[in-house]
């Protein structure tokens, strides 16, 4: 199966960061008997992962745990995001065997929690919707205490889809607002604010236990991200990820602020108290970091 060509976030390269990064923004080297095992599974069976696509600052720790972010259908967006390092092009054909791979792998890897995502795939008159049922059955069904977190992109207002993505017996069903609603048309041109929150609220109206993820230091005020914790909490999310924004290339959109540890401290506080049930906050808290604990 041959790729189409892919083309870059943006035409032109945005100014690289040149501030030195702040000492809480280390991460760990990917070492360990346990990582050379989840590199070997990804490899063989020839499954992509958020943890590589994404350029994750917490690889090393999470694979080194036994553990990894699954991407499904493929890895080019649809989707021009200008702060994700996913490809962006037009997608190849799915692979209607991937489901059984990643089942399969879930299995060898003994995984407790697994997490799945993908990329957009607007092309798809189903956004992609089978092979995520399709998924998350097959993993239930090989290894049937695992749980699951299914990370599901925007399906631009088809309910029918996402009722489909959703019905498979996931436990967590999360989908990442990103930004506050002043920077969408800069960071996630081709979404839409609102219609995010109506697709988490439907999430929650269907029985699903919601989450949702944000990143800072992309310009935005703390009433903004106050008033989008507000919004979100109104929507029926349960859990929110807070993390610091990290340029990938050159070719993203740049930092605008190291966001300071006791910032992140003073989100959580507040997001708790808003009404969320759980918040993971810090520099360094992606979506997927330790989304165990959420359950």
């Amino acid at each position: 199966m041959v790729e189409l060509p892919v083309v870059n976030k943006l035409t032109e390269p945005v100014k690289e960061e040149k501030r030195r990064k702040p000492s809480w923004l280390r991460v760990k080297l990917p070492i360990g008997e346990k990582y050379k095992k989840v590199r070997s599974l990804v490899d063989e069976y020839k499954l992509h992962t958020i943890c590589q696509s994404g350029n994750c600052p917490n690889m090393g720790e999470c694979w080194g745990a036994g553990t990894a972010t699954f991407m499904i259908l493929g890895n080019v967006c649809t989707r021009s995001c200008s702060f994700c390092a996913v490809k962006t092009g037009r997608p190849p054909e799915y692979d209607v065997e991937e489901p059984q791979r990643v089942a399969e792998a879930i299995r060898l890897m003994q995984v407790k929690h697994a997490v799945i995502t993908s990329v957009n795939r607007d092309e798809l008159k189903d956004r992609g919707a089978e092979i995520w049922y399709q998924t998350v059955k097959q993993v239930k069904e090989q290894s049937p205490s695992t749980t699951i977190e299914t990370l599901i992109p925007d399906v631009k207002a088809n309910w029918e889809a996402l009722e489909r993505m959703i019905s498979a017996g996931q436990e967590v069903v999360s989908h990442n607002m990103e930004t506050v609603e002043s920077l969408y048309r800069k960071v996630r041109p081709q979404a839409k604010y609102a219609r995010s929150l109506e697709q988490i609220k439907r999430t929650k109206e269907y029985g699903k236990r919601t989450k949702s993820g944000i990143m800072v230091g992309l310009g935005e005020t703390k009433d903004e991200v106050i008033s989008i914790m507000s919004d979100l909490v109104e929507n029926g999310c349960d859990v929110i990820t807070i993390g610091q924004y990290l340029q990938p290339t050159k070719h993203h959109i740049a930092v605008d602020e190291f966001v300071h540890p006791d910032t992140f401290a003073f989100y959580k506080e507040e997001g708790l108290k808003l009404g969320f049930d759980f918040v993971e906050s810090g520099p360094l808290v992606r979506s997927s970091y330790h989304a165990e604990r959420h359950l």
